[in-house]
């Protein structure tokens, strides 16, 4: 059972950091991430908020790695709902300022990033699936074998052109995390010997069958006792 609660915690930990690392990129105010501004383009070209693009794009997304044979777990699931709720509630509180110069906006910006990453290295780690954009990366990485990096850079300049080009709008820290975002994931993955090349995660069916051959392992233990 400690396993499984350590294993929780840790994803818990990942969905928050990579929510602190959103709502810090907000407020540094200068400008939307890339996946944002692709929200924000299809937004304005099929009258749907941003909200409800960000979900259909997720869902898509996720559909495009299960095809190129990306194991979806409760990982991918809980990815999806809990850092929404965690964002709300970050913004609710009013814990992180909002910036209003280049000056303290830069170094917010940069935070942002290295949160995020940490985020990331927290919740695949769990081997229990990736969020949409992660696995994106993920399952690139491994098809071509290219660096984290490289790949994301990619995903992230691809998706703010097309955002760009359905009139999503793009600031300084759109640019800023293009260029940065898929090294700084690299460099902690690196900092922490993580190679996500090689992580197994468990389906959703294989999570419920390990929960439960867990419990009852536990159960059985101490009825023997």
């Amino acid at each position: 059972m400690s396993k499984i609660i350590s294993t929780i915690l840790r994803l818990l930990l990942g969905f928050m950091c990579c929510s602190f690392g959103t709502v810090m990129a907000l407020k540094s105010n200068l400008g939307l991430s890339p996946w944002d501004v692709f929200h924000q383009g299809l937004s304005n070209i099929t009258g749907l908020t941003i909200g409800q693009a960000s979900i259909i794009v997720g869902l898509i997304v996720v559909t495009l790695t299960l095809l190129l044979k990306l194991e979806i777990g409760l990982g991918t699931v809980a990815n999806m709902m809990i850092i929404g709720l965690f964002i709300d509630l970050i913004i609710y509180t009013g814990i992180i300022p909002q910036s209003t110069t280049l000056l303290s906006g830069v170094p917010m910006l940069i935070g942002s990033l290295v949160m995020m990453s940490i985020g990331s290295y927290l919740y695949i780690s769990c081997k229990v699936g990736c969020g949409p954009r992660d696995g994106l990366m993920v399952v690139l990485v491994r098809i071509t074998g290219k660096s984290v990096g490289v790949i994301r850079f990619f995903i992230e300049l691809s998706v703010l052109v097309i955002g760009f080009l359905l009139g999503g709008k793009v600031g300084i820290g759109t640019l800023i995390t293009v260029m940065a975002v898929g090294y700084c994931i690299q460099l902690v993955f690196k900092m922490f010997k993580f190679d996500v090349k090689k992580v197994k995660h468990k389906s959703i069916k294989e999570s419920f069958l390990f929960l439960n051959e867990y419990i009852n392992y536990k159960e059985g233990s101490k009825d023997g006792v």
